[in-house]
């Protein structure tokens, strides 16, 4: 459904993506040749340049070719007057790379078909397959590796007389050194190349078994294209970015931010800023969506890494597999709650919650004040929205921002919301538990939340905004974090006017919303410099202007729940924004051309970055939580749809502590269904294990508990009849 042609970097136009990843080993990029050529990662960035290749004499560049990127591998195909090649090639989840080519010879002479490999690296020649290794210098770690082929003649040259053709299968299995079995590796690459199956049975079995991870998510289709294609690329980006590298730091699963195309791509080099490790500032965000996946492991697994290796002062932190970095402001404990209420893991929830208290208290200690509950950031680069302009509002934004002299620390209103939410979040793990600390940390969350109401609202331009660190005066500076207290919750009839700044064309209203900061700020650059030049280089990360998916999945999950509090005001405007937001997740609003980058410039919707398959936002969770309208409570689920205009939608295998969900809405029962769509009945209904629990003529609000949702009704068993019913239930606003 996703397959996309050509895709390939902005920067290197000539190099193409693979959609494919292993639980340790990826593709940067791959060179149009056959085989392995490029740059290609195993954990971290290492910039291998080659992991095989087969190279053909009289030589071939291959260029022009045709290719076809989908999710689970890529094709490319080649016709030439001497040649016509096909390929098909991907990564197995055990990190084997996989090449299957078709070579015809349609010139009058013999063509000669050869394997190479990096230097001598792979060298060491057993029975018919090549033993090899990578040593990376700059980790703790070298990287061992098989190649095994389907034609041994391969190794030492396969010759395709005229008029012929020959097919070849290639496959790499790759290690750690010390920690895999070379025989394992050899094993696993020779029941791919040496299994006697064709290469359609070899891509077909990959296809299979990389599909078979999204039999486990929430299914979403509707009247609307766009947010169809976009909820299965945001799958898709979860499975991109998975990774599991079972070593050092990161013992358990995790989602990567991204797949290190900021970094350098000199061979075996790691200049740069890596996007492939923990980082601490998107896991809350990783975890807002996938805990709609019915296996929690996945989001749980960056808490355990990091609950295993803390940083500073007990913060939980960046890591790589021999590194614990710093520690990023998150709500990484609110999210932990938001799980486990979809996934209701006592064990778990006991297993991190001493961290997560852990955690709380050192932010206090760090970043805490004496004199209020506001947060403190000192480091403009530690709530992940680095030369946000109010750091330098009191200096009346310098030239030169890398001037310490000209910077200000804040009570920042980001850091600050987090952490309310953490301490709601940590607060409602503890009332799950029995643990008697719950009530403390609702007090401080009470106190964290007068201090931001009394202090960083303004109610002459209706806004939140950072205070100075020591006289608590407001920089008057409209970031768009001054949203995250609607997001929160926080807010009342006083603060009505704050969403109307969304809307405004000259503030958060631009070409391409939302912008980082209002488009009035006398620092605004919607392309990311600062005040006429580019402190970070061309396109640099610079929140003083630009459009960031991170921030507009909080600013609409803001947007929705304040409509809702209004009585469904805003219902329409977030159906519109909602919708600019997927488009940023196709390439030129194509949806044949699905990509998600850093960030994009607030007047055009270019890309100003160049991290295709970018993980640090959240969009399935705003479908979930909104467009279908579920939440998730102790007691049991309440549904509150926005209608976005929808004419019909069918959310369904959402799997919530344990109760199987199917969510649907018809506008009429005259409505089209787009062919293809499971048949949807009228009006808005809700379905608990394939019985019918609720049902209304169009969207409305209603709560169920558990008792209902889970209840056999006499004579039902395995009978699929749907029984109308509906109880409230008390329902825990967290």
């Amino acid at each position: 459904m996703l397959q996309a042609g050509r895709k390939s970097l902005r920067t290197l136009p000539g190099a193409l993506l693979l959609g494919s990843t292993g639980a340790r080993l990826w593709a940067d990029y791959l060179d149009p040749v056959p085989g392995f050529e490029g740059r290609f990662d195993f954990i971290h960035k290492v910039n291998l340049p080659l992991l095989f290749a087969v190279r053909c004499s009289p030589a071939v560049t291959f260029k022009p070719c045709r290719t076809n990127w989908q999710p689970s591998h890529l094709s490319m195909e080649y016709e030439g007057n001497r040649l016509a090649f096909s390929e098909r090639k991907f990564i197995t989840w055990n990190d084997c790379a996989v090449s299957c080519q078709t070579w015809t010879n349609r010139s009058g002479e013999e063509l000669v078909l050869r394997l190479d490999t990096y230097g001598e690296a792979f060298g060491q020649l057993e029975g018919d397959r090549l033993n090899g290794a990578f040593s990376m210098e700059h980790f703790s770690f070298t990287i061992t590796g098989v190649i095994a082929v389907s034609d041994r003649e391969l190794l030492d040259g396969v010759r395709v007389p005229p008029g012929q053709s020959r097919t070849l299968i290639i496959a790499a299995a790759f290690g750690i050194q010390g920690v895999d079995e070379i025989q394992t590796l050899s094993e696993r690459a020779a029941s791919i190349a040496e299994s006697g199956r064709t290469a359609e049975e070899v891509l077909a079995a990959q296809q299979n078994e990389y599909e078979a991870w999204f039999d486990h998510t929430p299914g979403f289709s509707s009247s609307d294209e766009l947010l169809d294609r976009t909820w299965r690329y945001r799958w898709f980006l979860l499975r991109h970015n998975l990774a599991d590298p079972k070593y050092g730091n990161l013992a358990h699963p995790l989602f990567y931010e991204g797949r290190s195309h900021k970094k350098s791509k000199t061979p075996f080099g790691k200049g740069g800023w890596e996007f492939s490790k923990l980082i601490n500032l998107s896991v809350p965000l990783h975890t807002m969506d996938a805990r709609w996946y019915h296996d929690p492991d996945y989001a749980l697994g960056a808490y355990r890494n990091m609950m295993a290796a803390p940083g500073e002062d007990g913060m939980l932190s960046c890591l790589t597999v021999d590194t614990v970095m710093h520690s990023f402001a998150n709500f990484g404990s609110w999210a932990v709650y938001q799980l486990f209420l979809v996934h209701p893991d006592r064990k778990a929830a006991e297993e991190l919650l001493p961290a997560l208290k852990r955690n709380t208290e050192a932010w206090c200690t760090v970043y805490g004040n004496e004199r209020d509950a506001l947060m403190i950031e000192y480091k403009h680069t530690r709530t992940g929205k680095e030369y946000q302009p109010s750091y330098w509002y009191f200096h009346d934004y310098p030239r030169n921002p890398k001037d310490k002299a000209t910077y200000t620390p804040l009570k920042r209103v980001d850091r600050t919301v987090y952490h309310y939410l953490n301490l709601l979040g940590i607060a409602g793990l503890c009332e799950e538990l029995g643990d008697p600390e719950a009530e403390r940390y609702r007090e401080q969350a009470e106190a964290v939340k007068a201090d931001v109401l009394d202090k960083m609202w303004d109610g002459e331009s209706q806004f939140f905004y950072d205070l100075h660190h020591e006289t608590d005066e407001k920089a008057l500076v409209k970031n768009i974090v001054g949203f995250y207290p609607a997001w929160a919750r926080i807010i009342d009839e006083r603060h009505d006017g704050l969403m109307e700044h969304l809307f405004n064309e000259q503030e958060f209203g631009t070409r391409c919303p939302f912008p980082s900061v209002s488009a009035d700020c006398p620092a605004y650059a919607k392309e990311g410099g600062w005040m006429g030049h580019f402190v970070k280089g061309r396109n640099g990360c610079v929140w003083d202007g630009p459009t960031w998916p991170y921030t507009n999945s909080v600013t609409l999950d803001a947007l929705a729940k304040e409509s809702r509090r209004r009585g469904h005001r805003y219902d329409g405007e977030f159906g519109h924004y909602l919708r600019e937001y997927a488009f940023l997740h196709f390439q030129y609003r194509d949806l044949n051309r699905p990509g998600l980058v850093e960030h994009y410039n607030s007047a055009t919707g270019e890309a100003l970055s160049d991290e295709q398959e970018y993980n640090h936002s959240y969009f399935i969770d705003l479908v979930v939580s909104h467009v279908a309208g579920l939440s998730v409570g102790r007691e049991g689920i309440r549904l509150d749809p926005l209608d976005i205009g929808l004419d019909w939608f069918d959310l369904d295998r959402v799997k919530a502590a344990g109760t199987m969900l199917r969510i649907t809405y018809r506008r009429s029962a005259e409505t089209p269904l787009t062919p293809g769509a499971p048949e949807i009945e009228e009006g808005f209904r809700v379905y608990a294990h394939g019985r019918l629990v609720f049902q209304a003529p169009g969207l409305t609000g209603t709560e169920l508990n558990w008792e209902v949702l889970n209840r056999q009704e006499p004579g039902t068993e395995g009978s699929g009849e749907q029984i109308p019913s509906r109880e409230c239930c008390t329902y825990d606003p967290i």
